[in-house]
Parts: structure tokens; sequence; C-alpha cells
């Protein structure tokens, strides 16, 4: 399968886990909230590009249970995966980003700094699951 990266709205209990990029002028969406993931690595699946950005970014290991919707836009991939919130105490940051936080999927919608691309994936798959979320 071709594509060059993916990335992962990963929930923990209700809530996103949300990377703060970089305040940097040379990388996209300087200072916006990022999701983690990134580029494919040599022949890797997606599933394997997706669990080790996450777990390079973030530290968390993500297993094929976790995940829960997915779709292709372009050359990316787009997950979706829910984790229990005691993940958060499991969590480490990585070197990429400023920091990161837990944000209520409605608040990322509403924030100015959303990756815009990413904003409208996740307006996707929650309309899909309207019965979990009220949206």
């Amino acid at each position: 399968m071709q594509f060059t990266g993916a990335k992962v709205a990963l929930f923990l209990g209700s809530d996103l886990l949300v990377i703060q990029r970089d305040d940097k002028k040379d990388i996209p969406f300087p200072n916006h909230f990022d999701f983690p993931g990134g580029g494919r690595a040599g022949a890797e699946t997606l599933l394997q590009c997706v669990t080790r950005e996450t777990f390079e970014e973030v530290g968390l290991r993500l297993g094929d249970a976790d995940f829960v919707w997915s779709r292709q836009y372009e050359q990316n991939w787009f997950f979706v995966a829910h984790r229990p919130h005691s993940d958060t105490s499991r969590k480490r940051f990585g070197d990429e980003g400023q920091g990161w936080s837990l944000m209520s999927p409605i608040a990322y919608l509403d924030n100015p700094l959303a990756v815009p691309n990413f904003a409208i994936r996740l307006r996707h798959y929650l309309a899909e699951a309207r019965p979990l979320f009220d949206v």
C-alpha cells in the first residue's frame, strides 16, 4: 500500500491527547495543536508507522484493538484510537513539540490553533460516531 504518513486522534478517556507543535517558521502550522504521528519509515505498514510515531512522541504503545476508525486522505492516513484515561500517567513526552495536553473534541474543533486538516478529519470521525459524542 502506498502512503507517506499517518496521524492518530488519540482519546485518553473522553479527551484527546494533543501536542503543541514547535514554534518554528520552517514547519507547517507552527505552534498549532497536533496529533501524534508522522512520516513513514522504510517499508512500514500503516499501523507500524502510526504506533512507532506515537511511541516516539508520547511514549504510549498502541495495540491493534485500540484503533476504532481510519480513513485515507490522499497519501496520508488518519486514525482514531481509544485508550483509558489512566494512560495519562504513562505518557512520556518526546523531543518534538512544546508540550502536550488533554482537550475535549469540542475544544479542539473550536480552537483556532487546531491544525485545520486534522479538525476536518476529526469531524468526519465524530459525525460517524455521533452516538458516542455530543457534537
